[in-house]
């Protein structure tokens, strides 16, 4: 009789990529739409050259610094409420661990376990990582989708930045002539490609993901330009 031999493989599963992904995607989108639609909005209002380039600059730094110190901020003040929420847990394993283990046996069998079932996979987690299981399990906390603010910010402010540079670069290479209309539609070319690379990652619907994107990048350009073009000054 032949043995069956089973080995563990390893599964690339999508939310390994949320946080980060989560930050890259929110970053560069915030750096090509406020890039574009300040350049947009300037080039309108008729001002020279040289002020739509020290706009650009300025956007992406200035930008790029804010999305790093917000999502910093942000993402802290998530890990301090994950600890918190672990500390208290941990209090409460220690001095209450009976109406802890019920606490998990109660989750496990309103996943669909029977009680006798849910009272032993209760009993060996916590016996394995007791803290741990109620943060996966109670919680919702896990290794995976933990708050990492570092890594965050970092990202954040990188992918502005590389957002960012995609209009200017267009400003500093399209004839000034027709450079709003160069600035609008790269920037949406930008925008389709970078909601197309987010899908791709995430393993969800390209196209729609794209025109999601680009329709309200779009959006904010034109009501931007509108507003350049109304007062006739920068915006």
């Amino acid at each position: 009789m032949s043995k069956l031999h089973h080995r563990a493989h390893p599964e690339a599963h999508r939310t390994e990529h949320i946080g980060w992904l989560r930050a890259v995607v929110l970053g560069a989108n915030d750096g090509i739409i406020s890039t574009a639609s300040l350049i947009a909005g300037v080039t309108a209002a008729n001002a020279s050259h040289a002020s739509i380039v020290t706009t650009a600059i300025a956007a992406l730094v200035a930008g790029a610094m804010s999305m790093a110190a917000g999502e910093f901020v942000s993402v802290y003040s998530q890990a301090d409420t994950e600890k918190a929420d672990l500390s208290r847990e941990s209090e409460e394993l220690l001095n209450n661990p009976e109406a802890e283990h019920k606490e998990l046996t109660a989750i496990y069998m309103q996943r669909g376990l029977d009680h006798q079932l849910a009272d032993q996979v209760a009993t060996q987690l916590m016996a394995h990582d007791a803290l741990g299981a109620h943060a996966r399990d109670e919680l919702g906390i896990s290794e995976t989708l933990s708050a990492r603010p570092v890594q965050a910010a970092l990202a954040s402010a990188a992918s502005f930045a590389a957002g960012a540079v995609m209009p200017l670069v267009v400003v500093l290479l399209a004839p000034q002539s027709s450079l709003l209309y160069w600035i609008v539609a790269t920037a949406i070319i930008f925008l389709a490609m970078l909601g197309a690379a987010a899908a791709a990652v995430g393993n969800t619907p390209v196209l729609k993901s794209a025109i999601r994107v680009s329709f309200w990048g779009t959006f904010a350009m034109a009501v931007t330009t509108g507003v350049g073009a109304m007062f006739g000054t920068a915006v």
